[in-house]
């Protein structure tokens, strides 16, 4: 089944979006970027952390996307796949929105770490997972026939979509949360951001829930 025009690009304004959502969240690292480049004192190192944050990211993102780039080779099973991932993500919405705490082991990894501590604060928190029923979306094709054949190129093309998805999602959200740290490292301070301190916690739970339901919907209703 072939997603139309429209659909599509709804689906890939919803990457960007995703993007940008997750780079504003402080809970995918930018302020540590900030105090990379404060303790520091070169604006070059918070550079670097957001840029070690970015590949953590796009590594998680990529851990969760190439699997199901594998398993929409299976045509006839498209739907029933598209059906659970969306649950999944319901689930650890669910999940998120029950247990507010913050996974203790993230607080082990050392502060240098960056990439280790962006890639599995991007998988603790479902970013990963959040993506997975657009990106089934996306890959909605046609299978007509050829058999293996026609399997084997269609893993090839989700797998590069895969890829192509991780990647324009990972730039928004280096986008947001760069200009975010960029803002408070050369204008307002660390000062600033402990009194205007937010937590998007509930709304992160939420978002899972809300995308995984659509996600369910439209499987359902041949999208």
């Amino acid at each position: 089944m072939e997603t139309d025009a429209s659909t599509l690009t709804a689906l890939w304004g919803a990457v960007i979006f995703s993007g940008f959502y997750h780079g504003i969240n402080p809970g995918m690292g930018w302020p540590l970027a900030v105090s990379a480049g404060l303790m520091e004192g070169r604006h070059k190192a918070m550079v670097k952390a957001i840029l070690a944050l970015a590949l953590g990211h796009l590594l998680a993102m990529l851990a969760i996307l190439l699997p199901f780039s594998m398993m929409t080779a299976l045509i006839d099973w498209e739907t029933e796949i598209r059906i659970g991932a969306g649950a999944l993500v319901v689930a650890v919405g669910i999940y998120l929105l029950i247990n507010r705490r913050h996974p203790r082991f993230l607080a082990r990894v050392h502060p240098s770490r960056l990439v280790l501590w962006s890639f599995l604060a991007a998988m603790a928190h479902g970013a990963g997972l959040m993506l997975v029923p657009i990106y089934l979306g996306i890959c909605g094709v046609d299978p007509g026939e050829g058999g293996h054949e026609a399997a084997r190129q269609l893993m090839g093309q989700n797998v590069a979509s895969a890829f192509f998805v991780a990647l324009a999602h990972t730039l928004a959200m280096t986008l947001a949360g760069g200009v975010i740290a960029a803002a408070i490292y050369f204008y307002f301070g660390l000062k600033f951001l402990s009194r205007t301190w937010f937590n998007l916690d509930i709304l992160w739970a939420l978002s899972l829930i809300l995308v995984g339901s659509f996600g369910i919907y439209f499987a359902l209703h041949g999208h």
